[in-house]
């Protein structure tokens, strides 16, 4: 909760550090890769940052928590504060690089606001960011106890036991512990982290879905080659380099889009390469005999395509009160319905609560369906596969 004498100036000067935020933190990644280029090369994605989707989503996410702080003193954004705390402690991310993020954000903030930053709105600027790290390093401190790793220390060396080639542009790659041991259990819809060298010397990171339920002797991810310019570096190297028999490291399991347990309805609705959450959920729910009302929405270019399509029915096809229901833009003799994923039609339960992963389009869209036929904002769900610039919209 803010300060007294914070509150008011937080407010009256929240349009005009809102305003500049775009600003604030272009200038704020030049001056942290400028003192710390390893960070850049080795822990942030260079992508996201030549695209500037990472400045758009630290700016999103300092507003929505500075919002809420005024709007809701009472309570915390848990749900973004959540999610963010994942994807950090699936990096690494350590307490005290939080001081590091603070020395060189406010400094942009004094660079591209000037004189308007008096002592005073120093002061409360500061509330809010701390505020805002000391709650994400307290949850991640506990994702690392539950974790069993030490702060920051979630790499592990794996062996690829197999490759698959899945459809013309997805890779599932099935890892194990180059030791023997078993892999660790998580929650079905978790994903890891996967570091890999790259031929000018970074190590890139990337997170990718536990495509298969937790129960197996081994992990599997599956893999989309990014494309564009710059394709995807880590997707792009995986593709052309990694094989059976190769080491990669990967971390430990995280993720907070995952299945709830008893026995209320679901609806699973993905997008694209957003199905592999959705898989190892359906393994999960196959591999107990749930007979849980399940829901299965997928929307995906073509049959081609579809990664996991013929294990995607499979799994459905196993529960006794699973439905299947496919869109393809190109259905072909698929059977599935043609153009995008529409919800408005389906026979949805009552009590459902919904999981999406899948494009932000997608997200948006199905999320809005969803609302509008009267599903709570609080038992919609979803999973963003890079910057989250959604943040604060179901908070």
């Amino acid at each position: 909760m803010l300060s007294e004498q914070a509150v008011p100036v937080v407010r009256a000067t929240l349009p005009a550090v809102g305003g500049a935020l775009d600003r604030i933190t272009e200038r704020f990644y030049g001056r942290l890769f400028a003192a710390h280029p390893e960070l850049l090369r080795d822990l942030f994605n260079r992508g996201n940052q030549a695209s500037g989707e990472q400045r758009q989503a630290l700016a999103g996410s300092i507003a929505a928590f500075a919002v809420a702080l005024l709007e809701r003193p009472d309570e915390r954004p848990d749900v973004m504060l959540s999610r963010i705390a994942h994807k950090h402690a699936s990096l690494g991310v350590t307490s005290a690089q939080y001081k590091t993020v603070h020395e060189h954000l406010f400094a942009a903030i004094v660079e591209v606001l000037g004189d308007a930053v008096t002592p005073e709105v120093a002061r409360a600027w500061d509330e809010v960011y701390w505020l805002m790290a000391n709650a994400l390093i307290a949850v991640e401190t506990r994702l690392y106890q539950r974790a069993g790793v030490a702060e920051g220390q979630v790499w592990r060396s794996m062996e690829i036991a197999e490759r698959r080639e899945e459809t013309s542009d997805t890779v599932s790659f099935v890892l194990r512990h180059t030791d023997g041991t078993p892999t660790a259990a998580f929650r079905p819809g978790q994903y890891v982290s996967v570091q890999v060298a790259l031929p000018d010397g970074a190590r890139q990171i990337r997170q990718y879905s536990l495509s298969a339920a937790p129960g197996h002797p081994q992990w599997r991810i599956t893999v989309k080659r990014v494309a564009g310019d710059p394709a995807g570096e880590v997707s792009s190297w995986l593709h052309d380099h990694a094989c059976a028999g190769d080491t990669v490291e990967v971390s430990a399991p995280f993720g907070d889009l995952v299945l709830p347990e008893g026995e209320s309805p679901l609806l699973l609705a993905s997008a694209g390469i957003g199905s592999t959450p959705m898989l190892a959920m359906l393994d999960h729910l196959a591999a107990t005999g749930s007979a849980r009302r399940v829901v299965v929405v997928h929307a995906d270019r073509a049959p081609a395509s579809h990664a996991h399509a013929a294990e995607l029915r499979r799994l459905v096809e196993a529960l006794p009160q699973g439905t299947l229901h496919l869109w393809y833009e190109e259905p072909g003799d698929s059977g599935a319905r043609a153009g995008r994923a529409d919800v408005t039609a389906l026979d949805l339960p009552a009590g459902v609560t919904a999981y999406l992963c899948g494009p932000l389009p997608f997200l948006r869209a199905v999320r809005g369906d969803l609302v509008g036929r009267g599903v709570a904002a609080a038992d919609i769900h979803y999973e963003v596969f890079g910057p989250d610039l959604w943040l604060g919209d179901e908070n």
